[in-house]
Parts: structure tokens; sequence; C-alpha cells
């Protein structure tokens, strides 16, 4: 194979985000599990560790994404097609009878049919000659690289970085498809309960070793250990439908939606007044569930009342268990009516019952903004994570941080 060329001074306008989140879709197109958050360690490691070459490019998706020898072939396979052929993934595994990388061989692109100019369709011939193969000059090349790079067989990379307040009526129907199939994953918690275990590392469990023994009428000839269950923590969800937050509620809702469905989190949305979506919003049919939402909330696109909004939920719902240990996701702009110090006294009582907090902010991508005032500024000291959540790929560092271990927070850290 001919020497490796560079990735980046070729490719200078590709995002390690766009890259790690479109080849991540196109892994799980081919059959392999390629969540948001493996996308979002790719997209951190690549900008950690830019790769100077295909080589380091290859072993860093293949570190994240691969995970039994099994998977190799696809993904070999998968990685080639999107870097048209220029690694051969069995020389990297020192297999030197490897068959070529898929992507090697000559082959046609013809001009996807939203991208063709207009009435070039009327006067092209039926039956168009083949187009030239892979062996032209240098500058073709590198321009199918670049656009096999940008598109990454995903059609909605078009939509990744721009702003759901941005989208058309279209594009907003489209969006919501997308995001509620975005997999959202707390991390794992010890249950109390436990299960046997062979393995004599754990924890013997003596009950079990002495039942065993009365049934066989001996002393007691194996010995039975045991280990806790792990478990999901629970994810709950608290969305903003106020008026400053109506450029994002609709796609945010079918985000709840996905979480109801997919990760069994428990759905609120509040203005004035809190309600709890998690039973419309469980239901099969998309539209369904949105309609039946959108009813179940009269105060949709009313004034937010954050501090009141809070403290009924810890009041009705997050003593009870709700909160306690599971993953907390706010999504507001904090623009709130409530004095900033019920606000802050509000989230140190979630603080006390979440394991982790996550606030998910849109008006965090404006430039010059400073959570410095207002209700925002009274609940940063509480969160874990602070994130923007405007974008399709803002979306990917919220499911990353939501997959996060705890860490302490800058208020607990002073209160130390």
């Amino acid at each position: 194979m001919s020497e490796v060329t560079t990735v980046f001074p070729t490719l200078p306008h590709v995002e390690t985000a766009a890259l790690a989140a479109g080849f991540a879709t196109a892994l799980r197109r081919a059959g392999l599990p390629s969540s948001p958050d493996r996308a979002a360690w790719l997209a951190e490691s690549l900008r950690i560790v830019p790769p100077t070459d295909r080589d380091r490019l290859y072993w860093a998706c293949r570190v994240v994404f691969v995970t039994s020898r099994e998977q190799l072939p696809v993904f070999d396979a998968v990685f080639s097609a999107v870097f048209d052929g220029m690694l051969d993934p069995a020389t990297n595994r020192g297999d030197t009878s490897g068959p070529p990388p898929v992507g090697s061989e000559p082959r046609t692109r013809p001009t996807p049919p939203d991208q063709r100019p207009a009435g070039a369709a009327e006067h092209e011939p039926e039956d168009r000659p083949p187009a030239p193969s892979s062996g032209g000059d240098s500058s073709e090349d590198e321009g199918r690289e670049r656009d096999a790079i940008l598109a990454v067989a995903s059609p909605e990379e078009r939509l990744h970085d721009t702003a759901f307040a941005e989208l058309t009526e279209d594009e907003i129907v489209g969006m919501q498809r997308i995001v509620r199939r975005i997999m959202l994953s707390t991390p794992l918690s010890r249950s109390r309960r436990s299960r046997p275990s062979t393995h004599s590392r754990d924890r013997l469990d003596l009950r079990r070793t002495l039942r065993a023994a009365q049934r066989s009428g001996a002393d007691a000839s194996r010995l039975v250990f045991t280990r806790r269950r792990d478990r999901r923590r629970r994810l709950v969800l608290l969305c903003d439908v106020s008026g400053s937050m109506e450029p994002y509620s609709r796609v945010f809702l079918s985000l709840l939606q996905g979480a109801v469905a997919g990760a069994h989190a428990e759905a609120f949305v509040f203005s004035t007044r809190l309600t709890r979506l998690t039973r419309q919003l469980a239901v099969r049919d998309p539209d369904q569930a949105l309609a039946r939402a959108a009813a179940s909330a009269p105060d949709w696109a009313g004034g937010t009342r954050l501090a009141e909004s809070i403290r009924r939920f810890i009041d009705e719902h997050g003593r009870r268990g709700i909160a306690r240990g599971a993953v907390v996701v706010v999504l507001s702009d904090g623009w709130a009516q409530d004095d900033p110090q019920l606000v802050a006294a509000q989230m140190a009582r979630l603080r006390r019952l979440a394991f982790r907090i996550v606030w998910v902010n849109p008006r965090k991508v404006a430039p010059g903004y400073r959570p410095l005032v207002g209700g925002m500024a009274a609940a940063l000291p509480y969160c874990d994570a602070f994130v923007s959540g405007h974008s399709l790929a803002a979306l990917t560092e919220l499911a990353a941080a939501i997959s996060a271990e705890r860490t302490i927070t800058d208020h607990e850290r002073r209160a130390r």
C-alpha cells in the first residue's frame, strides 16, 4: 500500500463533531451498535489528539466503536467505504492477504436528485455512460474524499449544525423524527438486590450455602457467592415550554418522547405550572403523543415560574422516589419571573436528591453569552453539566453529559 496521506491538511473544513456523528450513523446503518455517547467520545478524542494520518484515524475510530472481533469485518468495510478506500484495514491488522478495501475499485457516483440543477433531468439522455473510474487526477480524488467525509452516507448531515430556531417548518418535522431516534443512556448504579455468582471474588452468600448443605445432608461442599445487581439510573427531563423557549420546544418535546420510549424516562413540562407528560408521550404514534402532550399543558408558551415548578416537582414527585439517585435534565433558558434566591433554594433541594443535574440552555451558544444574572445564574452552581442543545450536534454533547458520572459542583466544593 502506498504511503498514508495526511487527513486534515487536505480537509480543512471537516469538523470533528460532524465527522464523528456521521461516521457513527454509517456504522449504525451497517448494523453495528454506535450510540451518541460513543460519537461524542470519538469527537473528543480527535479534538485532543488530531489524527495526522489515516492510520491514526483508523485506530481512533476502531478503539471507540469496535467491542468484539466479530465486528471487525463490518467496521473495516464501512470505514474503507466512507474514506474512499484510501486505507487498507487488512494492512493495519498485519494481514497482507486480506481482500482489497471497499471503495478502492472503480465506481460511479451519480449526482443525488436533490442536488441536481433545475431542469437538468430533462436534458439528460436515459442511458448515461459510466462515470470515469477513481484513477483520475488528484484534485478529483480530493473532492470525492471531501464529499464522502462531509456526507458520511447520511442526508441529515446538512442540518447537523443548524440551530433549531433557524429551521423551516418541513425541516422541523424531519428533525423531530431524527431527534426521537437519539438514545439516551444513564450511568449504572448498584442495586440492593443481589444475584448468585460463580466468581470467588464476590461476597460469600452464607444463607444459600447453608441451604445447599442442608439439602444434601452433609457439609457445605459447594460455596455459593453473590453479587449486587447493576441497573440504569432513572432519567428525568424537565422541559421549559414558555414563550421564550418556543423556537426549541417542539424539537425538545420529540427528545422527551424518544427518552420515554427508549430509556423509560420521566417527562415533565413547565411554564407557569408543572405538568407530567410521561403517560401522554408513551403512546406509539408520535403525532398522537405530541397532540396529547400539547392538550395536557394549557400554559404552553406562557411565562416562566422556574422556582415554583421545581418546588412542585420535588414536593409532588421528587421526594417520592422519582428524583432520588436520578439524572435530572432541565431544558430551559433560565429566563424566570421568580426571585433568583428562590431558584437557588429549590435547586439546592434538587441537588440533594439527584445523582446528577444537566442543564440545557439553547441561549448558551449566542456570542458573548454569560449566565451572570437571573434564574440561570442562581441555578448554575448546582449543575454538573451546562450544555446548549441548540442543534443536532449539540444534542450529542447532551447525550454524553447524561451518560457521564457525577462530578463535584462548584457549590459543593466551596461548602467543603
